[in-house]
């Protein structure tokens, strides 16, 4: 078997044929040699273009690194606001709390709940690494959640107690009945109708006949009557033990059983039963027992 290559080379001019032996080995090695050259230059080319691509693609990456760190930095300076203004929130609790306190002496005011101080100081974290900046983070969030329960649950409680106190301040007969001029005291007085002195259960209000009586606090109308010694007589359930009576009304305008509220007509000023002229007797009952309605009403 020959172990060369002939090639023959014709030319275009009338030359003769050329002949070039090349031994196969030769011819061997030029084509290994060639597909290394194209190989090696493939790799060249892609491994260039890998490079390429890694190095935007890191370009990238530490662009969005910038970015996420300095939106960490906002998000920290962010968290160390909300827990000034948590702190501030406690401060108001507290605040209403201790209002509430004196405004209600003797009365079961609920202490409140604290919630723990925000002790991560997150701008002390800025200069750290991201990793110590994420944890303290994280642990931020977790103490202003929680201090926000503790937030919204106390002023819950709080709440609750402002809308009981309101409920009893609108049962609370502190507004005066009708407007006018106080002619007889609560207590011990001279007997108007007799020689001698006897016990006045409540304030004689003198004023025009017909003038408007109003309830001066909410409560159930439990007594509707005429009698001979009161007249028109009207008396109302404020609850706690508290109840208020009118007398010598010209007209009744409300029935047993009827609710009332602060401000509602129940009828209006006269002279029936044993009187000396146009007033309203207005009486305050404290399990049944007559006591001075000043207690209770506003000085206006």
């Amino acid at each position: 078997m020959p172990d060369h290559f002939t090639f023959m080379i014709i030319p275009n001019r009338r030359s003769g044929v050329k002949k070039i032996s090349v031994p196969k080995t030769f011819v061997r090695n030029i084509i290994i040699a060639s597909v290394l050259i194209i190989l090696v230059t493939l790799y060249v080319v892609y491994d260039y273009a890998s490079i390429k691509r890694d190095r935007a693609e890191l370009a990238r990456l530490r662009q969005q690194t910038k970015e996420q760190s300095q939106q960490f930095r906002e998000l920290a300076m962010k968290m160390e606001s909300f827990a000034d203004r948590m702190e501030e929130l406690r401060q108001v609790d507290k605040k209403i709390r201790t209002l509430a306190y004196e405004t209600n002496r003797g009365k079961k005011v609920p202490l409140g709940i604290g919630g723990a101080d925000n002790d991560i100081k997150i701008k002390s974290l800025l200069d750290q690494d991201q990793q110590k900046l994420i944890a303290g983070l994280r642990k931020g969030i977790e103490k202003l959640n929680e201090d926000a329960g503790d937030r919204e649950k106390s002023f819950d409680e709080l709440l609750g107690f402002l809308h009981e106190q309101k409920s009893i301040l609108a049962c609370t007969p502190s507004v005066w009945p009708v407007k006018g001029w106080v002619t007889s005291e609560f207590g011990v007085r001279q007997s108007p109708f007799r020689n001698g002195v006897e016990f006045h259960k409540g304030l004689d209000i003198a004023t025009r006949f017909g003038k408007e009586v109003v309830a001066p606090a909410d409560g159930i109308v439990t007594m509707s009557i005429y009698d001979s010694q009161d007249g028109n007589f009207v008396k109302i359930d404020h609850g706690r033990g508290l109840a208020t009576g009118f007398a010598h009304l010209s007209k009744r305008v409300v029935s047993e059983g009827k609710r009332v509220k602060r401000g509602d007509i129940i009828g209006y000023v006269g002279d029936t039963g044993r009187s000396t002229g146009s007033h309203l007797h207005y009486a305050v009952f404290v399990n049944g027992m007559p006591v001075n309605p000043r207690k209770y009403l506003r000085s206006s």
